[in-house]
This record gives structure tokens, C-alpha cells and sequence, in this order.
């Protein structure tokens, strides 16, 4: 179940460059203007039968088409934050390239984190890791991902996965899409399996190493593809 209250998005870093959502051979190419989407208040509308309209016990992926955190949206997200507090009964999946902006950006009744919050903090290499998963991990959040997508370069998250639980991995697709190693993927796999973290190759990108070799995948089996490796660590658990 997806949830976009508001959408428009632009670059912050270099995972940015060629965003499946707003790179420039996306059809929203150009939509960088931030603005209020008619289903602001989709987590409190109901049905004509009085019903929610979403039910309870979804896990609801926030705002996709833009970010949480984008400065562009400083006035509405106080009620966004209000209905995802008065809907306990969902879990709101939100990820992040803007983690810097987090203690700005929290209600005032937050504390150590809302109960049914996942906060992800999404890196594409070295650089954005060692830069935001020190600020991530120093924030008051109960519940913490980090995505590696799009994958760009090997990464060492060793130092960053204590209190971390779940990571998840995925090319880039596109395009113009950079190539994906099928190596890096299997080195943060490997970081998670020491720390009993859980781990997710989501997918492979459109530009795919393995061994050596680098193939160019149909966008619809990317999914798929990644999934056949059968490298996951799941545990049970859910899919963030």
C-alpha cells in the first residue's frame, strides 16, 4: 500500500542522477516542484460505508514520489504526522535520502520513536554511508533499514549495522543505468550474516556484473532475477 502525500523531488546525491522516478528519461522528468497530492489525508479517509480506506495491519510505503523529509514540505508535515500517529494500527515505511533533515522535521511528541514508524536511510556508496548513517544512528528512531539502492560501488557498513535490522540491496535501473556487482552485493550480505542482520537483494538493475560478465536486464525480471540467487536472510520477518 503506498501513501503519497505530497510528490516532486530533485537531486541531492550522485544515487540521484538518473532516479527511476525523476531521471531524465523518466516520463515525470521535470517535476522537481514539490506540491500537496488529493491523497494527503489517505491514512484518516474512509469509505462511503464509513470503513478506513486503509485497512488495518498494512504496511504503508510513505511518500515514494518525493521525500519525507524535503524542505518543500515543512508546513504539512505536522499533519502528516498526526495521522500516522492516530493510525496504530498500520506500519508507515519511510526512506530517506534527506536523514539530515530528520531532527528538524519530527513532531514534538516523537521521543524515542513512534511505535509503528520504520525510518530507512538510503545510501548508493562509500561516501553517502560514512557521511549519513552517523547522523542516522544517532537519531532517537525504534526501527531502522538501510537501503543500498541504487547499489553504485562496494560498501562497507560494518561500523553502521549495530542497532540496524534489515538491509536492503538493489541496482539501478534505466536507461542510463550504472552497473550493479553481483561482488558488492554479496560483500553486504555477508556484513549482515555476521551481525544477524536481515538482508534483501531486491534487485538486480538494468546493468548487471557477475562474474565478470555484464548483462543488461529486461526491467521486469530484475526482480526476479535477484531473487533467484536465493541469498536473502529473511528470518520470517517482512520485507521493508
Amino acid at each position: 500500500m503506498n501513501w503519497e502525500p505530497w510528490a516532486g523531488c530533485y537531486k541531492v546525491s550522485d544515487g540521484c542522477m538518473y532516479c527511476y522516478y525523476y531521471g531524465p528519461y523518466s516520463k515525470r522528468f521535470g517535476q522537481n516542484t514539490v506540491t500537496k497530492t488529493d491523497d494527503f489525508e489517505k491514512p484518516i479517509a474512509k469509505t462511503a460505508k464509513g470503513a478506513p480506506k486503509i485497512p488495518s495491519g498494512k504496511i504503508v510505503a510513505t511518500c515514494f514520489a518525493s521525500d519525507f523529509f524535503i524542505a518543500e514540505a515543512d508546513e504539512w508535515r505536522a499533519h502528516a504526522w498526526s495521522m500516522i500517529k492516530q493510525r496504530q494500527d498500520l506500519e508507515f515505511l519511510i526512506l530517506t535520502k534527506r536523514i539530515d533533515r530528520f531532527l528538524v522535521s519530527l513532531p514534538l511528541d516523537w521521543g524515542d520513536g513512534y511505535d509503528n514508524v520504520n525510518v530507512g536511510c538510503t545510501i548508493e556508496n562509500q561516501e553517502t554511508a560514512d557521511y549519513r548513517l552517523p547522523l542516522f544512528l544517532s537519531y532517537p528512531i525504534k526501527r531502522r533499514f538501510v537501503a543500498c539502492a541504487p547499489l553504485l560501488g562496494p560498501i562497507d557498513l560494518s561500523s553502521y549495522l549495530a542497532g540496524v535490522e534489515h538491509v536492503t540491496v538493489g541496482g539501478e535501473t534505466g536507461r542510463e543505468a550504472r552497473k550493479c556487482d553481483y561482488d558488492w552485493v554479496m560483500g553486504i550480505r555477508e556484513q549482515c550474516a555476521e551481525v544477524g542482520a536481515t538482508f534483501w537483494f531486491k534487485n538486480t538493475g538494468s546493468l548487471f556484473m557477475r562474474d565478470g560478465t555484464i548483462q543488461r536486464i529486461n526491467p521486469y525480471k530484475q526482480n526476479s532475477l535477484a531473487g533467484a540467487f536465493g541469498i536473502n536472510i529473511l528470518d520470517g520477518k517482512k520485507l521493508f
